[in-house]
């Protein structure tokens, strides 16, 4: 009968076992799973920023002429008159060649409204024909082009009533301008990353996610705003170029 109960004993206590070990087994699994997974979130999100002020290297300038007459013929002529005086002007004020481009001719009819003592339009009377062309310059002697769009309005002493809109400016170099300002937010960014993880009794890891933000160009000391699809500002001559980039390291 002893026997017997100890068999029973044996039988019992060796299920027992394998389940405590069971037990103990999987709680070792979770305890592992809930580590590891404690660490993955153990992270850095920093915010890098660069930005530099230049000049720009390149300037475009256009201008305006028109001439209007009854016979399109004496339009024509009067326009390329004006268009060799603008040529020689532009000449004489040592602009090239080949940073001169003159747009083609528009033709546009133009007509005057005849009204009845009600207001009614009766008739239309022709009054000729208008031509219009415009003079663009691109150059990267900004000083010259300048000194042109300010005095073009001289031709009219010539009798060309020609308008002058406001110069362009542009950077010939915002490739290599952007590159070197992505490694200084990067750096940045490390630098912020370092003094968090180092106030906090950690050291940083390696990088997880890294995103570009906006290339923003503006004036320098203005209140233009940034814009989601970035800006860029044409009407300074002197710009500042700001980006930012967004890195999430790891903790260890």
């Amino acid at each position: 009968m002893k026997s017997t109960n100890q068999s029973l004993l044996s039988k019992n206590f060796i299920p027992s076992v394998i389940i405590a070990i069971a037990i103990i087994i999987t709680a070792s699994i979770f305890a592992g799973a809930y580590k590891y997974k404690f660490k993955t979130t153990e992270t850095i999100t920093v915010t890098g920023l660069a930005e530099k002020e230049f000049v720009s290297d390149l300037i475009t300038w256009s201008g305006e002429y028109q001439r209007k007459s009854l016979e399109l013929k004496d339009a024509y002529r009067l326009i390329k008159n004006d268009e060799a005086t603008v040529r020689q002007y532009l000449k004489s004020n040592k602009i090239n060649d080949n940073e001169i481009v003159f747009s083609s001719i528009t033709i546009q009819k133009e007509y005057t409204q005849k009204r009845d003592e009600n207001g009614h339009t009766v008739s239309s009377v022709f009054t000729g024909f208008k031509l219009s062309q415009h003079v663009t310059v691109e150059s990267k002697n900004i000083d010259k082009v300048e000194l042109v769009s300010r005095e073009v309005t001289k031709l009219i002493e010539s009798g060309i009533e020609i308008s002058s809109l406001e110069p362009s400016y542009f950077y010939t170099k915002l490739s290599e301008l952007k590159i070197d300002l992505l490694a200084k937010a990067s750096a940045d960014a490390k630098k912020r990353a370092e003094t968090i993880a180092e106030n906090s009794g950690s050291s940083l890891g390696k990088i997880l996610k890294a995103d570009m933000g906006v290339f923003q160009i503006t004036a320098p000391n203005s209140n233009e705003s940034f814009s989601f699809g970035g800006t860029f500002n044409t009407s300074s001559k002197t710009k500042k170029a700001t980006i930012t980039i967004r890195i999430n390291y790891a903790v260890k």
